[in-house]
This record gives C-alpha cells, structure tokens and sequence, in this order.
C-alpha cells in the first residue's frame, strides 16, 4: 500500500479539514499528501504520525 492509500486510510470518516487541523497543516498540504502529489517534511512526518497513534516508519516506510 502507498503512503498516500495508507493517509486516505488512517483519517477514516474525519474530514481533510478536521485532521489538517489536529496536526497544524493546512488542508490543501494534507489533500496534497493523500493525492501523492506531495511528501510531508520529517517534522509533519512526526506530526501525522502522533496524531494517528503510529510510528513514522509504519506510515511512511512499512
């Protein structure tokens, strides 16, 4: 599964909006990651990683 398939997967039934919130980006950077058409900075990494609950490594490099 690619990253962008695996971000669709954890945000479930929030909204883009609600989760860009939760981690401090905006809604057009989180569309962008789960497009694929961008990759987070290592910070935003971390950022979306805590937000969900997993490591950095089981989102962006499992």
């Amino acid at each position: 599964m690619s990253v962008n398939q695996k971000l669709r997967e954890l945000r479930g039934n929030q909204t883009q909006m609600e989760v860009a919130a939760g981690i401090g980006i905006t809604k057009s950077s989180w569309a962008m990651y789960e497009r694929g058409e961008r990759v987070p900075r290592d910070e935003v990494k971390k950022r979306i990683a805590a937000y969900f609950g997993k490591t950095v490594q089981e989102i962006f490099f499992a």
